[in-house]
This record gives structure tokens, C-alpha cells and sequence, in this order.
């Protein structure tokens, strides 16, 4: 059967890097389109993340939940996937903040954009702690370690390649042995054996770029 526990490693990723992504928005100069760019892209690259992660367990995990478990956890799953239409319209409002901010360089938009992601992290944090409270054993009790590797191939499936070193990276970065084990069962060897190498280099590279280190996240 499944082994979620590869779940607390992309949680962490997301746990970390929105509240830095927000304090990292506010110490980019007013009129600093260079440096605006790259934490705008940054800040997308995130949602992106984010909504990939939803997509990957509205499609793969509660239709198999909602079909095999006990019919006392369709609430649950229904809750859950209430939170993802919640939290959809956060990341599109930061998502359309950053736009803009990327756009103008401006002040006030860069205040808008590290508002909206405020915003988003608390609803973000509590989806997140009831995932691993409610929704992990019932995915190691329902699912098969095939059918849960899929969600995993589905998140990797939507990177652009040139930025899967890095964004493998940024996962590992302050995970667990034991998670970082549970994600790489599944994961094939040949993409671990050379992500767990290249990755922490691109990522430690890219966030020296953008600053990462100076609010915490590297």
C-alpha cells in the first residue's frame, strides 16, 4: 500500500518558502525592475506549485478516497476539497498581485503582492496540518504505492525541465531522512540518483540569487 509520508516533504517546501517568498517581496527596492522580475517569477513559481499539488489530489487521491474508503470520510474529503477552491482564489490573487508587481515596480504593488501572500499562508497552513492529521492514513490505508506514486509523477510531469534540478532541491532542502526515504520510492532511480546530486546545488545557487538566505529560507 502507500507510504505518504513524501507528503510532509512537499508541505515543508511550501511552509518555508511562502512566508519567505512574502519577506523577500518587501525588501525589493521601489523601481528595481531586474530585481522585481526575479521575485515575481518567483513568487509564480510557487502558486504554481501549489496549484499543481492540489490538481495532483483532486485527480488521483479523493475520487479513489471517496470511492474505497468508509462512507463517514466523504466529509472529510469534502472539506478538503472546499479548502482547494479557497485557497485557489487566494494563489489567483496573488498570482494576479504579482503580475502586476512585475509589471510596475512599484511600491505600493509590492505591498499589495506581500499582503496577498500573508493572506494566503494561515488558510494554507491549516489545509495543510489537516492533511497530515486526517487525510494520510486513509491514503496509506486505501491507496496503492502505484496509484500514490502517480500524484507524485504528476507534480513532476508539470516542472519545466531546466528548473527540476532546482525545484528537486528546494524540496530536499530541509527534509527528514525519513521523508526524503518516502519520496524516493517514488521517484525511479535514475531521476534520484541524479536530482539528490544536482539538486542541492541548484537550488542553493538559486537562492543566493534571489536572496533567499538573507530572509531565512537557505
Amino acid at each position: 500500500m502507500a507510504d505518504s509520508r513524501d507528503m510532509y516533504v512537499v508541505h515543508s517546501l511550501f511552509r518555508r518558502e511562502f512566508p519567505a517568498a512574502a519577506a523577500l517581496v518587501r525588501t525589493v527596492a521601489a523601481d528595481d525592475a531586474p530585481t522585481t522580475a526575479r521575485v515575481a517569477d518567483h513568487v509564480l513559481l510557487l502558486t504554481g506549485a501549489l496549484h499543481t499539488h492540489h490538481t495532483g489530489e483532486d485527480t488521483h487521491v479523493w475520487p479513489k478516497l471517496l470511492q474505497r474508503g468508509p462512507d463517514e470520510i466523504a466529509p472529510l474529503v469534502q472539506t478538503m476539497e472546499s479548502q482547494h477552491e479557497s485557497l485557489h482564489a487566494a494563489l489567483a490573487d496573488v498570482e494576479e498581485r504579482a503580475t502586476v508587481w512585475r509589471s510596475t515596480a512599484t511600491e505600493a504593488d509590492r505591498e499589495a503582492l506581500a499582503a496577498a501572500l500573508d493572506a494566503l499562508i494561515a488558510p494554507m497552513s491549516a489545509h495543510l496540518d489537516a492533511e497530515e492529521a486526517h487525510v494520510l492514513t486513509l491514503i496509506d490505508k486505501h491507496l496503492t504505492d502505484e496509484e500514490w506514486a502517480e500524484a507524485g509523477k504528476h507534480g513532476l510531469a508539470s516542472a519545466r525541465k531546466s528548473q527540476l534540478p532546482m525545484i528537486f532541491g528546494m524540496l530536499l532542502h530541509d527534509a527528514r531522512p525519513e521523508h526524503t526515504e518516502s519520496l524516493r520510492a517514488v521517484i525511479p532511480g535514475p531521476v534520484w540518483f541524479v536530482l539528490s546530486r544536482l539538486g542541492p546545488v541548484a537550488y542553493g545557487r538559486y537562492a543566493r540569487r534571489l536572496g533567499l538566505d538573507r530572509v531565512g529560507a537557505a
